[in-house]
């Protein structure tokens, strides 16, 4: 049978008991497509952030094609 290895000082209990305290982030929807995203990230659907274009999704998409075919 095993035995308790070291005490838990106060400090490790409250560390521990800080996790329950912590909040879901905020989910914010992308103005142009209507999908939820994070906030301060680009939309993985639409590749539009802040009203730019700022990512290739037709390429992410069949670069994602062709390595799921292999």
């Amino acid at each position: 049978m095993g035995l308790p290895g070291h005490r838990r000082t106060s400090s490790d209990k409250r560390r521990r008991a800080a996790q329950h305290g912590l909040k879901a982030s905020a989910a914010t929807t992308c103005p142009k497509c209507g999908k939820t995203i994070r906030p301060h990230r680009a939309c993985a659907f639409c590749g539009t952030y802040r009203g730019r274009q700022v990512l290739n999704v037709a390429k992410r998409t069949t670069r994602a094609t062709r390595k799921n075919k292999k």
